[in-house]
């Protein structure tokens, strides 16, 4: 672990998203403050903090749906920030995306909504599609319903439904933002267990954003604390349990005493 210049932590080795130094208000008011990141390949990096905090912000600034307003985000290298709309689409392919809400189009059918990727990025055959689209389903344990609407599955069957989605296009990246939010503890580990699955089935970088402890430990190589608009601590999850941070202590306590105010 390496201490930046404003006294934030990042990881070193190699890296495939980067953020450095950055700066991001909206209205004045400062939601990241110089904060510096790096994500490892091939591992499930847990961010976590409080609700409010910034942590759907940072996650926007690593597919380039948002840009700084001072500092640099790379993907692989390359300076996304600075890139034209044709050039941002292009790294985009590289990224899957699961929402906290699945974000279904409830005028499709499940199979229509894991295919639209394919169809909006690709130039496959239907049939090839639909190939395609049973084999992701499957994969998300969700085998003979593409023929349904999102309006006949359980939350948890479209966060399922959501992934398969996210991984139509074989993404080197995923990104989850709150994947357990509003289910019941049964199914949040059962997509916590899926999530864990893909990684290892697929390779893939995978970075959660969530301010679920039970899950954040169970599933995470690296866990990082976003608080203030900066990385606070960062590391494995016994160190990170083992941090003297207070701040980060209280979150992962779950008491209403400490640094974090209540808003």
């Amino acid at each position: 672990m390496t201490t930046g210049e404003n006294g934030t932590f990042f990881m070193e080795n190699s890296s495939i998203i980067e953020l450095i130094n950055v700066h991001k208000a909206f209205g004045g008011q400062k939601v990241l403050d110089g904060l510096d990141l790096r994500i490892k390949a091939g591992q499930i990096t847990v961010i976590i903090g409080q609700s409010g905090g910034g942590k759907s912000v940072l996650l926007k600034h690593m597919i380039g749906l948002i840009k700084p307003d001072e500092g640099e985000a790379l993907v692989e290298g390359v300076h996304i920030s600075r890139l034209n709309d044709r050039q941002l689409n292009d790294v985009r392919k590289n990224f899957g995306m699961l929402f906290q809400s699945a974000a279904l189009f409830d005028s499709m059918t499940v199979g229509e909504n894991v295919a639209f990727p394919l169809r909006e990025h690709t130039r496959l055959k239907p049939d090839e599609i639909e190939e395609i689209v049973e084999r992701k389903l499957r994969q998300v344990g969700l085998k003979g319903v593409s023929h349904k609407m999102p309006s006949e599955l359980s939350g948890g069957m479209q966060k399922r439904v959501g992934l398969a989605r996210a991984l139509a296009l074989d993404p080197k990246i995923i990104l989850f933002d709150e994947p357990t939010t509003g289910l019941d503890p049964i199914t949040a580990d059962a997509i916590d267990r899926l999530i864990v699955d893909t990684q290892q089935h697929t390779n893939a970088t995978c970075v959660v954003i969530s301010h679920d402890i039970e899950s954040t430990f169970k599933i995470a190589d690296t866990v990082a604390m976003l608080y203030r608009g900066k990385i606070v601590e960062i590391g494995k999850p016994e160190t990170v349990k083992s941090s003297a941070n207070l701040a980060l202590q209280q979150f992962i306590q779950g008491k209403a005493d400490g640094p974090i105010q209540i808003t």
